[in-house]
């Protein structure tokens, strides 16, 4: 019997080893650091998903310093999580990203204003000071502004942009009149920071039919066409939705994922896992064309991007992963 048991744990071994050896690599750069804004991703690591899909992934945090866009294209990921404007001017700069999946399905950016102060609504915007987030999530404030045929430029027909820093330190300090936040990040910095939402105008994209698509994933279209990279991503979509989905439907047991992971504050994790399940929608990970649309018509709008582009998504790999 013991000769059996111990025959049995080898061969348990053996084929853990196996499947170890077996699993596909695959890496994964996230657009900002360790937080509930990926919980998804986390919790399929931590639950097993990818193990089951053959996939041995590493999430690599984002931070101030990394753009994705550069990141992948210099062979450092093999796939990263961006937003829409960043992706779609990156690849006309020369690296060809193909947004092949689309887990937030609305956006979370907002421009919060103090009630106090002189901006109630858009017509208050002329000769005002505004707090905007560079390094690609520029671009949806932008083509908003030439919505409004607003410069930004400054001036008393125009706005003054602030450049932001990733926090909420510009309005607490009457930096800026205004500040761009996340629905599910900064706007709770500014609540914690003793503003009460009665005190805030909000002005949310999503909500005025302005928002680009954020949070996506994106490969390099050249690695697409091999099909056994085709087959990598779509396990890896598969694998991640299934992560969404579980997230979104264990919000705090995700939280304490994200927090095993690095991240930072668990109420804030927890909270932020809240916000955040409300843009995934039904994590299905698929592209909205009409979505797609708006945010290049925007881009061309702004002269962001100069041409239509063409081939910057596909709908392969969530039909494959997501049946």
């Amino acid at each position: 019997m013991k000769r059996l048991v111990i025959s049995a744990l080898a061969g348990a071994m053996s084929l853990a080893a196996f499947q170890a050896m077996a699993a596909d690599k695959l890496t994964l750069q996230l657009k900002w650091v360790t937080q509930a804004q990926f919980a998804g991703y986390y919790v399929a690591k931590a639950k097993g998903f990818y193990d089951a899909e053959g996939l041995d992934v590493d999430i690599k945090p984002g931070g101030p310093d990394i753009a994705p866009e550069q990141v992948i294209a210099g062979g450092g990921a093999d796939v990263i999580v961006d937003w829409m404007g960043g992706a779609l001017a990156a690849r006309e700069k020369g690296v060809p990203l193909v947004n092949i999946a689309q887990p937030f399905k609305k956006a979370g950016m907002e421009l919060v204003c103090p009630k106090d102060g002189p901006i109630k609504t858009e017509a208050d915007f002329k000769g005002h000071t505004l707090g905007v987030w560079f390094f690609g999530n520029e671009y949806p404030f932008y083509a908003w502004m030439n919505k409004l045929g607003l410069k930004t430029e400054g001036g008393p027909d125009g706005v003054t942009v602030l450049k932001q820093s990733f926090d909420v330190q510009p309005l607490i300090q009457k930096q800026a009149d205004c500040i761009s936040v996340m629905t599910y990040n900064e706007y709770w910095q500014l609540i914690d920071a003793g503003y009460k939402p009665e005190q805030l105008t909000v002005f949310n994209y999503s909500a005025m039919g302005n928002d680009l698509l954020e949070d996506g994933l994106y490969a390099l279209g050249d690695k697409l066409k091999d099909p056994a990279f085709e087959d990598k991503m779509v396990r890896f979509v598969r694998a991640s939705m299934k992560g969404w989905k579980y997230a979104v439907d264990n919000s705090d047991e995700a939280a304490g994922i994200v927090m095993d992971n690095g991240g930072q504050d668990e109420n804030h994790q927890k909270r932020m896992m809240g916000e955040v399940a409300k843009l995934i929608d039904n994590a299905d990970g698929k592209l909205i064309p009409e979505a797609y649309e708006r945010t290049a018509k925007a881009l061309l709008d702004q002269k962001i991007i100069a041409k239509q582009p063409e081939g910057a998504y596909t709908t392969a790999i969530t039909d494959k992963a997501i049946k």
